[in-house]
């Protein structure tokens, strides 16, 4: 049974940082690209950060880059992302997502991959 599990998220100051990670088991990604989206109420799921299957490249969505960095560990089959300088307004739910297309183009939107977590709730106080 595939499964993404995300771990990570919680309560921090604006400001703050967190690392998120996501643990993939029941397949190997090692192949393929990964993501990060998030959700918050009353918005649609959108892509924060994605990652290649090389792990050559890399996209950010405006908002984090500069801030966010997404990152892969092939050998414990984890993605990560990194979140520094936490604004009240990257307060959502955040997903791991697995794609299979190899050569996706990075920063695709949600229905482009074909594996998901289950979630991770981060909340950014003032």
């Amino acid at each position: 049974q595939v499964q993404l599990v995300e771990s990570g998220g919680g309560l921090v100051q604006a400001g703050g940082s967190l690392r998120l990670s996501c643990a993939a088991s029941g397949r190997t990604f090692n192949t393929y690209p990964m993501g990060w989206f998030r959700q918050a109420p009353g918005k649609e799921r959108d892509v924060v950060a994605a990652i290649s299957w090389s792990s050559e490249s890399t996209y950010y969505t405006d908002s984090v880059k500069g801030r966010f960095t997404i990152s892969r560990d092939k050998a414990k089959n984890m993605v990560y992302l990194q979140m520094n300088g936490l604004k009240t307004e990257d307060t959502a739910v955040y997903y791991c997502a697995a794609a299979l297309t190899r050569g996706l183009r990075l920063g695709a939107g949600p229905g482009n991959y074909d594996f998901w977590g289950q979630g991770t709730q981060v909340t950014v106080s003032s």
